[in-house]
């Protein structure tokens, strides 16, 4: 059964001061899809995500982040989480291979907003099978292959670009994402 991927970021020092600023990186960072027709939309919460948007914003295909973060600015504050959804291009499988726009999440998370890992900023990367071989696909493994690239590229974009305390890739169920490709690539047979 497919289950949502994360990656959860502790930054040095982080903290409601500089905690936009952090998201800046992330937001210049990340490898925003050249195929989506849909831009960037900017949501930012106070106390918890039960609650509705404090903000909400769509932003242009192509938008650059610091029209995002000057809209998310007068909104932030340590109770608060500011989320961009947005996408990147993933290899799918729907009537063949095809580079596709994929959903994603950014969000950076105050450090008194209702978050029960604490993490400062998170990467949702959507579901788990964008990363996962799929036996009996032609082409598959290798696909795959190219998606989880993408991610590892990412994350040593985040390596390099923050001192970080600590880094976690997880997955909503609590199960070990890298256990679990460890056993599909097993399925191909691939050490």
């Amino acid at each position: 059964m497919a289950d949502r991927l994360y990656l959860s970021l502790w930054i040095h020092g982080f903290n409601e001061t500089n905690m936009l600023r952090h998201f800046g990186k992330m937001l210049e960072l990340f490898p925003y899809s050249k195929l989506s027709k849909r831009g960037p939309v900017l949501r930012v919460y106070a106390i918890e995500h039960a609650e509705p948007p404090l903000f909400e914003r769509e932003f242009a295909p192509g938008t650059e982040p610091r029209p995002i973060l000057d809209a998310a600015h007068e909104f932030m504050h340590e109770d608060c989480a500011c989320q961009v959804d947005t996408f990147w291009d993933l290899w799918q499988h729907k009537d063949g291979w095809k580079l596709e726009p994929t959903a994603v999440i950014l969000s950076c998370l105050g450090s008194a907003f209702d978050n029960e890992n604490a993490d400062h900023l998170r990467i949702e990367f959507s579901l788990d099978a964008h990363f996962l071989p799929q036996p009996g696909v032609e082409g598959s493994l290798r696909m795959v292959q190219s998606n989880v690239r993408s991610m590892l590229h990412l994350v040593n974009d985040v390596d390099r670009v923050f001192d970080l305390e600590r880094r976690q890739l997880w997955s909503e169920s609590g199960v070990n994402f890298a256990e679990i490709l460890t056993h599909a690539l097993g399925n191909f047979h691939v050490n």
